[in-house]
């Protein structure tokens, strides 16, 4: 069986088709981006093992933490920058493939299990969702640095913890709403299809 011949665009329809690829830069930037994450993880890995490795046989205490604290936080730093850059590929690769062009990726055994379905609204719950794991990360380094909030030496105050976790709520709410919009348009656009058959 023949492959349909393609239908061909007037010059208006070519230019507007091609200006996807004005997109292209913004791509290469964010992989830009993740290279300098990669720089940013292995400066706070080095630190950690300063700090664990660094000849001290006692909590040592830095700004009023113990080594305990600290270390825990560079850990959840490190945790932070993971998954910031797993959001990156996600934009990176998902957005490419689905407003630029096609990567062509099937059957290649490192395509990622996620890209064969993915469309705009899967990208925006996977993104969504994405966001809200780094949202709790540094809500909890908060909980762990906060200390005593009413110190004087406190890096955070009472009602900055608030909306921190008031943002991260309205997070975790723009995410649940997304999910449902899209569940609800893939309802429709199934039951439509069952109609037509």
């Amino acid at each position: 069986m023949s492959n349909p011949t393609p239908n061909r665009l007037n010059p208006l329809q070519t230019l507007i088709f091609s200006s996807r690829w004005l997109q292209l830069p913004l791509y290469l930037g964010l992989i830009v981006a993740q290279a300098i994450y990669v720089w940013q993880f292995g400066v706070e890995l080095i630190h950690l093992i300063q700090q664990v490795f660094g000849g001290h046989h006692t909590p040592v205490e830095e700004g009023g933490k113990s080594a305990e604290v600290i270390i825990m936080l560079i850990v959840l730093g490190l945790i932070d920058v993971v998954m910031i850059s797993n959001l990156l590929v996600m934009v990176i690769v998902g957005g490419y493939e689905t407003f630029v062009s096609r990567l062509n990726l099937e059957g290649h055994p490192d395509q990622p299990e996620w890209l064969s379905h993915v469309n705009a609204s899967v990208l925006k719950v996977k993104l969504a969702m994405a966001i809200i794991g780094i949202s709790s990360i540094h809500l909890l380094k908060t909980f762990i640095e906060v200390g005593d909030l009413g110190s004087p030496t406190s890096e955070f105050t009472q009602q900055g913890v608030m909306w921190q976790t008031i943002i991260h709520v309205v997070f975790i709410l723009s995410a649940i709403g997304i999910a449902w919009t899209d569940r609800l348009m893939t309802s429709a656009a199934s039951t439509r299809e069952h109609t037509h058959h």
